[in-house]
């Protein structure tokens, strides 16, 4: 197997590889990228904690608070860190659930989805100077009924609720 670095930037590298599979040359082309936490937050009233988020070049996005992992960093470090800064709530209770790869066959990114509960508001929102966002409480049963419907278009809060619901019988 070959590699070429094309690119390595703050979040993502990519890279061109020429490998051979049952005897085939293949060449693909990897989007690198470190992994990502995801927090799906649940308040005692059945309340999902949502962050509407400016996403270029889609616009601004309803979805859970996530955040790109740092190097070395673990996935439950980065969902606390990423939580408390995007929301400014703590949980004092914070399991993982699921994993998953958003993008198989180009991307090497998993995303690691944790639950959060008993929750308590500890700060002020700490957002990195190109982050623009706010936070935004729905009912859970509603949040069904808009991912069902098509309103929610961001995979992690599709895959990580949809996750959630099943395991609890919700729907």
């Amino acid at each position: 197997m070959k590699k070429k670095k094309i690119y390595d930037g703050k979040i993502i590298g990519l890279s061109v590889y020429d490998l051979t599979i049952r005897g085939r040359k293949i060449k693909r082309e990897i989007i690198e990228h470190r992994g990502a936490a995801a927090i799906l937050a649940i308040d005692k009233n059945q309340k999902v904690i949502l962050v509407k988020q400016h996403r270029f070049p889609i616009g601004y996005v309803l979805e859970i608070p996530a955040g790109t992992l740092e190097k070395g960093e673990r996935a439950k470090s980065c969902a606390i860190r990423e939580f408390q800064e995007e929301t400014g709530y703590k949980a004092k209770k914070m399991t993982h659930f699921l994993a998953y790869y958003p993008s198989v066959g180009y991307n090497t990114e998993m995303i690691h989805c944790f639950l959060a509960t008993d929750l308590e508001k500890a700060s002020d929102l700490q957002l990195d100077t190109d982050e623009i966002m706010s936070v935004i409480k729905i009912d859970l049963k509603k949040l069904l009924r808009m991912i069902k419907a098509g309103k929610i278009k961001d995979s992690k809060t599709i895959c990580a609720v949809l996750t959630y619901a099943a395991k609890n019988k919700l729907y």
